[in-house]
């Protein structure tokens, strides 16, 4: 894009607006570390504002109480207004994370897809009813819970805001929303489309800023009722503390280091397909990226071999080009993060492809799609998380070995297993400490499917009805259907 991008702004109570004390900050181009434009710096004040605003459209504005048809009604124009915008939302994606365009595309889509979804999904939420004998019907019916913030990742902000946004306004709740700093202007620009859907003032919120001076207090702030926050545990580790005193509910997809077992009677074209495709798209900066690949003695050699041969071709580059496979990375210092990395794996692991800033972009944060083999157990880029295009292999020699190698790690968000035989991929996937697994597939979404971790990869899930279960309380209503017995005391 050659036009000069807007300033993102705050937009509270319906209006974009400066912060309060005036403050900016920069945010980058990832391809060449400039600076795009100029950002509004929230702190402590805006926050307050925005709370204040999103408090009174849930307390005293028609949001929470609007029938549900007219909710979705709401939700289904800003997922028309987003498909419109398509093209330029996908662009300035690009723009500011270094995603490549051809799955920027996908992911301004997914991020329509899930307005429409959470539309739907609301007006088919049903509660239960019970008849206890003659006396009594019971019944549970959803009521939205108040103010929520939500904290949103720098890596797919666009798809990921709208996985928050869509079902917490679906649910009656309104909002107040923080993106990342280092990718804010599509957050800016989804504030613009929401604003064209003429929601009620107040109802949907942005600010933006760092996690000390915004994210902090949105946090702590006693008008905030649930925090969902995706992101790195040990932020999240430190949301949950500082909201305790609050009481809020959290909701946290956090890290992950995910396996992909591959036993020696898999389709092991598809499987090498998928493994690669798995840890190099998004830029590697994935939570369910399988950046484990754990492979069965028999095949293991050949199998990673061509999965370093694929890992060569691997096309880096300019990432608005519809060829490029890998971008660059999100911004300096995740780089120079991802880089010691590597530098680590080339000790402790044998380097099979990769490894190197590409010869031909000397500018921006890329980095060549990366393999080690050979990578033990006790090894930092077999245990940490690192969120970049960084492939590490071991083997196995048995099933028991393989899921003692895949639980063998604080992370459990997601998993893949590939074998001919469903038998055994069933019992391995259901023996894997995760939230979600994968047989014989890459990571496809179903959005009503619950999605989620255990260990140090969250707590709660989101998706489908399981998203409601967060957004909305649930209250049970009794009533008396004659005349019971009721003791009478002091009678």
């Amino acid at each position: 894009m050659t036009d000069p991008v807007k300033q993102p702004l705050h937009y509270i109570d319906g209006e974009f607006r400066s912060g309060i004390e005036g403050h900016t900050f920069e945010t980058l181009n990832p391809s060449t570390n400039r600076v795009i434009t100029e950002v509004a710096e929230g702190r402590e004040a805006d926050i307050d504002a925005a709370v204040a605003a999103a408090r009174r459209a849930f307390d005293e504005g028609p949001w929470p109480g609007m029938p549900v048809k007219e909710r979705a009604g709401y939700l289904t124009r800003i997922a028309e207004i987003m498909e419109s915008s398509g093209d330029e939302v996908a662009q300035l994606e690009v723009m500011d994370t270094g995603l490549p365009i051809k799955q920027a595309k996908g992911q301004a889509a997914r991020a329509a897809q899930n307005f429409r979804f959470f539309a739907r999904m609301i007006q088919d939420l049903g509660g239960e009813a019970h008849r206890f004998g003659a006396e009594f019907l019971n019944y549970t019916i959803h009521k939205p819970v108040g103010v929520a913030g939500l904290i949103t990742p720098w890596n797919t902000p666009l798809m990921l805001e709208s996985w928050k946004i869509a079902p917490c306004l679906a649910s009656g709740c309104t909002a107040v929303l923080k993106p990342a700093e280092w990718s804010p202007i599509t957050a800016s620009k989804l504030a613009e489309l929401i604003a064209e859907a003429d929601l009620p003032p107040g109802v949907f919120n942005v600010v933006h800023g760092f996690g000390e001076s915004a994210g902090a207090p949105l946090v702590t702030h006693p008008g905030v009722d649930l925090i969902s926050f995706t992101g790195e545990t040990t932020t999240g580790k430190t949301i949950i503390r500082n909201g305790a005193d609050t009481l809020k509910r959290n909701s946290m997809e956090l890290g992950g280091k995910s396996p992909v077992v591959v036993f020696a009677d898999a389709d092991l074209e598809r499987a090498v397909d998928a493994a690669v495709f798995g840890v190099y798209s998004l830029n590697g900066e994935r939570c369910t990226a399988g950046s484990r690949l754990l492979v069965e003695d028999s095949i293991y050699d050949d199998f990673v071999a061509a999965a370093g041969q694929r890992a060569t071709g691997v096309r880096v580059g300019d990432p608005t080009d519809m060829s490029t496979e890998l971008g660059p990375l999100i911004h300096p210092e995740h780089y120079e993060r991802v880089v010691g990395y590597v530098d680590s794996g080339k000790q402790e692991g044998r380097l099979i492809a990769g490894g190197e800033r590409p010869g031909d972009l000397p500018d921006g944060n890329f980095l060549e799609a990366t393999l080690f083999a050979d990578v033990d157990r006790t090894a930092r880029v077999f245990q940490e998380e690192i969120f970049g295009p960084v492939l590490v292999a071991t083997r196995f020699s048995s099933t028991e070995e393989a899921i003692e190698l895949a639980n063998d790690v604080r992370y459990g968000l997601a998993g893949y297993v590939w074998s001919g035989d469903l038998t055994k991929a069933h019992n391995v996937a259901q023996s894997i400490d995760t939230g979600m697994v994968w047989i014989n597939s890459q990571n496809v979404r179903d959005l009503r499917m619950p999605f989620g971790g255990v260990k140090e990869s969250g707590m709660g899930r989101e998706g489908g009805h399981y998203s409601f279960e967060f957004y909305c309380e649930l209250e049970t209503i009794h009533v008396a259907l004659g005349k019971h017995h009721i003791p009478r005391f002091g009678a």
